[in-house]
Parts: C-alpha cells; sequence; structure tokens
C-alpha cells in the first residue's frame, strides 16, 4: 500500500508496517488500518498533513491470501535494516501452523525487537513474539481462546486473558479480532493526542476505551453459552423481567435450587454473579433505548429497570466512564437534542 497517504517529512510522520502472513485474520489488519486512514483524514482536515504511513509487510512481497476471500498485496519484505516505527503483526486462526510456515517473522522479531520503537502483536499475533522471546517477564494478552496455550507454551510471560489490550514498555499486545481497533485508537491518542483518537472512534461509531474486558459478552450471548437449560431459562425470563427487584432468594427459588447452590452454579455457567448479570442486562437495555428513542433519561432508566437515573448514571460511569447523557449525544440515530 505504498502512497496510501499523502507525504510529510519524515520526522513527522509515524511509519506502520502491518505485518501479513499466509492464513492471517484479515479484520485484525483492515481494522487499525481504517483508524489509521480516518487519523490522516482528521489530520488533514486541521491542516496538519498525514500522520501514518502505513505498509503490508511479508516475510516476501506480493500478494497473501488471508482467512476469508480477500488477500493484501505486501510492497515490503520484511528486512533488519529498513524498520518502521510500529511493527503490527496480525493473528491467525491456525497460529501453530503458522509459526511453522511463517518462522521468518519470529526470526525478524528476535533480530529488531531491540532496535524498533514500537512493537504490537494482535490476536495470537503475541506468539510470534513469545516464539522470539521478547515478552519474558512481561504482561501481555492474547485471544481468550489461547491464552491458556500461550501460558503454558511460554511460562516466562505474564498473560492477562481478559485485557483489551496491553502496554509493557514499547510492545503492545491485543485481545482478538475487533481489538485490534482498540489498540490502534490507543496508538493514535498516544501520537497525537486524545482530541483525534476521540475523533477517529466517533468516525467509525467505536467506544476510545472499550469497557469492560475479554470477559464480559453480551447479556445475550451468555444466555446462549450456558448448557444447563434451567439457567438458561432463568437468564432469559431476567431479561424479561428487569423492571422487577430481583434477588436471589427469589432467582434461586425459580431455579429450584437452594440459594448457596444456586449462586455457585449460576457463577459457574454465566462467569458473573447474578447481581452482575442484571446490572449487564439494564446496562445493555439502556444503551439501546438510548440509541433509538428519544425517551427521557428519567423514561429510560425506569425501562431499562434501573431504580432511578442517577442508578444508571452510576453503572454507565462504571462501565463507560461517561454519562447516559454523553452516551446518547456520541451514539444517538434518533436525531436527539
Amino acid at each position: 500500500m505504498t502512497g496510501f497517504f499523502t507525504a510529510l517529512p519524515a520526522h513527522l510522520m509515524k511509519t506502520v508496517d502491518i505485518v501479513v502472513y499466509p492464513g492471517f485474520k484479515a479484520m485484525e489488519a483492515v481494522g487499525p488500518m481504517s483508524v489509521f486512514e480516518y487519523a490522516n483524514l482528521h489530520l488533514q482536515r486541521r491542516g496538519k498533513g498525514s500522520g501514518y504511513d502505513v505498509r503490508i509487510a511479508s516475510h516476501k512481497t506480493g500478494p497473501v491470501r488471508s482467512d476469508t476471500l480477500m488477500s493484501l498485496d505486501a510492497t515490503k519484505a520484511l528486512n533488519t535494516l529498513s524498520l518502521p516505527d510500529n511493527a503490527i503483526i496480525v493473528g491467525a486462526r491456525h497460529i501453530q501452523d503458522a509459526l511453522v510456515d511463517s518462522a521468518a517473522i519470529t526470526d525478524w522479531v528476535a533480530a529488531v525487537a531491540a532496535r524498533i520503537e514500537r512493537l504490537t502483536a494482535l490476536c495470537s499475533g503475541a506468539f510470534f513474539l513469545a516464539a522470539a522471546g521478547v515478552l519474558d517477564g512481561k504482561r501481555a494478552t492474547t485471544h481468550w481462546s489461547v491464552a491458556e496455550r500461550l501460558q503454558a507454551e511460554y511460562p516466562a510471560i505474564d498473560v492477562d486473558a481478559d485485557a483489551i489490550f496491553v502496554r509493557c514498555e514499547k510492545i503492545w499486545t491485543s485481545a482478538g479480532v475487533t481489538a485490534g481497533i482498540d489498540l490502534a485508537l490507543a496508538l493514535v491518542e498516544e501520537d497525537y493526542g486524545r482530541d483525534l483518537a476521540l475523533e477517529v472512534a466517533t468516525e467509525m461509531v467505536v467506544f476510545l476505551k472499550r469497557p469492560g474486558g475479554q470477559s464480559q459478552f453480551s447479556a445475550h450471548l451468555l444466555s446462549e453459552r450456558t448448557t444447563r437449560p434451567n439457567i438458561r431459562e432463568l437468564q432469559n425470563w431476567i431479561l424479561d423481567n428487569l423492571h422487577q427487584r430481583l434477588t436471589v432468594a427469589q432467582l434461586s427459588q425459580k431455579a429450584m435450587m437452594s440459594e448457596r447452590h444456586f449462586t455457585r452454579v449460576f457463577q459457574q455457567e454465566v462467569g458473573l454473579s447474578t447481581q452482575e448479570f442484571i446490572e449487564q442486562c439494564r446496562f445493555e437495555r439502556g444503551t439501546g433505548l438510548l440509541a433509538e428513542l428519544a425517551l427521557p433519561l428519567k423514561t429510560v432508566a425506569a425501562r431499562a429497570g434501573f431504580s432511578d437515573e442517577a442508578h444508571m448514571r452510576r453503572v454507565f460511569m462504571k462501565k463507560l466512564g461517561i454519562t447516559p447523557k454523553l452516551y446518547r449525544e456520541r451514539f444517538a440515530t434518533t436525531g436527539v437534542d
């Protein structure tokens, strides 16, 4: 992607190599590319020119097939002399095969890690850094599905399986797929400030800082993942009765379990306590109402099952760091003032 952005003097522009290989996850490459492109567009609107020069790099030049029908054209071959300011290595579905088939990337990482300004791995791309030894003694993350494997195969790494992304000195790692967008926004914020990163996030209709971690799935997805039919039915009942005052005693009775046994089983099945699950349900209901309906905040709070508007505000501040009013201003689709 040479010439992807308007050229600026080298000292004013960050060079970024997005490192791909056969079978890479397409969205993990395209997401950060889009973040940097929007950052350039907003910088240009300010009359400052582009801030990023982004290239696709691989162990050799030419088309590189992703995990989808899409291929990217690698215009730069990795070498140890021409280093970018930031190298971003994307992940793969079959990372163990990729480590063998694209071992040249591991060798390159080991050779340049001490000299490169910033080294980034998305999702299972962290395995390339781990294999090169550059994550030893450092905190890092990866996709939750391979976090245990990363920790088992490389015990010297402090693996945080729940983090969306982690920065440890000049090395950054992220969770899977869309978490690459979160990390790229954090890079923009570090390079050019929070205002630009927020403009990009708003343009892309994503959060500048995503609430929660990898384990915080949608309440509806958590219901689908439950293996016990009685717990799944109870979760669906909760979703239909958020307006009620829901207690452990009431819920355990509906599940036909003792409170102690119910509390343990629910936590084990869902990964959240009952109160955490209920709060998540009400939060998600609230975000939907705020984005789609021009209702007073007091009415939104009542319909979502919060005790009052102040309760809703506290939950939004805890999860997002912004108020319901500000959330509506950023994401409403109804033209609400």
